[in-house]
């Protein structure tokens, strides 16, 4: 199992998309931070998403949810690069803006 790095930048994707979904619903909000939690550790385990828009990078969809983790692979570590809702803009070659 690769150990698991999370980017500044994947974090606060995390912290605001699960505050954004709790202002309505707790309950949906930690579900969705437990699926997304759950990928993670799947990906941990064996890389199973699809190349992704950046060069370098991999993209998984999270079940049951409007996420995308993007992420690259180093050896025997895992970054969490973003998690981005799918609907955001993202321009070719770009992050998404915030």
């Amino acid at each position: 199992m690769r150990a698991v790095v999370w980017s500044e930048a994947a974090l606060a994707d995390f912290v605001d998309a699960i505050a954004r979904i709790a202002r309505d619903d707790r309950q949906a909000a930690s579900l969705v931070a437990d699926r997304i939690e759950a990928a993670i550790a799947v990906l941990a385990d064996r890389s199973i998403g699809r190349p992704g828009r950046l060069r370098g990078t991999f993209e998984k969809r999270v079940l049951a949810t409007p996420y995308i983790i993007a992420y690259s692979v180093s050896g025997q570590t895992l970054t969490v690069l973003r998690i981005i809702h799918e609907r955001r803009d993202w321009p070719p070659g770009r992050w998404p803006r915030r």
